[in-house]
């Protein structure tokens, strides 16, 4: 009795063209994720002053260091002493030196920021990373969280369990998600949208309002991209600007100044009215533009009135 092979049978080799074209088909997608994988791993050096002048020219007593408290951050101080700490979450694969324009302009207003340094520039691997910045240098200060897009969004979920540690929160090109819901808060929140972002849609930077306490106010740069934010390049998918960078830079300082000089001082500051009156000449200044006081929204440029000052 013969026993029949339980082998299968040969398989016919696939013609040389074939295997060429597989090949080759291997090769780019293994090369494409490689690239995406560098893109993400082997970040660009940190290099401190890179590019790092504001609009208005450089700021005198100024100092940007690399330090380290919970892990690295980049340190922007003000000559004098600072009244108010600025916490900056950089978007998603974006260096924190892009940011530092940002500091080093504020930091004529008695502003310190500190904007961490991310593991592979992505602030959903630290979302706490605040904590120790806030022990550190939050004494005596007024503290406010800040972030652009992802870095926005980070910070919108960092606020939503930490508001009696904060006095104000600030988003550029960028929303709460959607399980982040800070609308029962107090806090309040400048919201920054450039005109033409392609990135952050419009439509989500609206529609997370909803998600925002009542008060916050939307202010729109005037034909400024998602990319203009910081200082990192053109950015992939973003739309195109309708005015230069200097000028959008110029609104987004005008904004963030405005904010500021009217969130509450820390205990006994009695620097706080100077500042309002600053925030008045500032709002004073901006002629250009409309506001829809309902909505809480304002272009950057459109005029607008302080709150009194009391004194205690």
């Amino acid at each position: 009795m013969t026993r029949q092979s339980s082998r299968p049978p040969p398989r016919l080799p696939l013609p040389p063209r074939v295997r060429f074209w597989l090949g080759l088909l291997l090769a780019l997608v293994l090369g494409y994720l490689i690239a995406l994988v560098q893109g993400a791993v082997v970040r660009p050096p940190l290099v401190i002053g890179q590019d790092a002048v504001p609009p208005s020219g450089p700021v005198q007593g100024v100092t940007s260091t690399l330090e380290n408290q919970g892990g690295a951050f980049l340190d922007i101080k003000p000559g004098g002493a600072a009244t108010t700490l600025l916490v900056y979450y950089p978007g998603g694969l974006v260096r924190p030196q892009a940011y530092e324009w940002l500091g080093r302009a504020l930091a004529a207003d008695g502003v310190q920021t500190v904007i961490p340094v991310f593991p592979l520039d992505l602030a959903v691997t630290g979302i706490n990373r605040a904590d120790a910045l806030i022990r550190k240098f939050g004494a005596g200060k007024t503290v406010v969280i800040a972030g652009h897009s992802l870095g926005g969004a980070m910070a919108a979920q960092y606020a939503r369990g930490h508001r009696d540690q904060l006095s104000g929160m600030i988003l550029m090109g960028a929303y709460p998600a959607g399980n982040v819901n800070l609308k029962e808060s107090r806090l309040p929140v400048l919201s920054l949208l450039a005109e033409q972002d392609g990135v952050a849609e419009p439509a989500d930077v609206r529609d997370g309002l909803n998600r925002l306490p009542a008060s916050a106010q939307l202010t729109v740069i005037p034909g400024a991209v998602h990319s203009f934010f910081g200082r990192y390049g053109a950015q992939r998918g973003d739309g195109l600007p309708t005015v230069t960078r200097a000028a959008a830079e110029a609104g987004i300082l005008r904004a963030v100044r405005a904010f500021l000089a009217t969130l509450p001082p820390p205990s006994g500051d009695a620097g706080h009215c100077a500042r309002t009156s600053t925030a008045s000449a500032v709002r004073s200044a901006m002629t250009s533009g409309h506001e829809r006081v309902g909505a809480h929204e304002r272009v950057a440029g459109a005029g607008g009135t302080s709150a009194a000052c009391v004194m205690a």
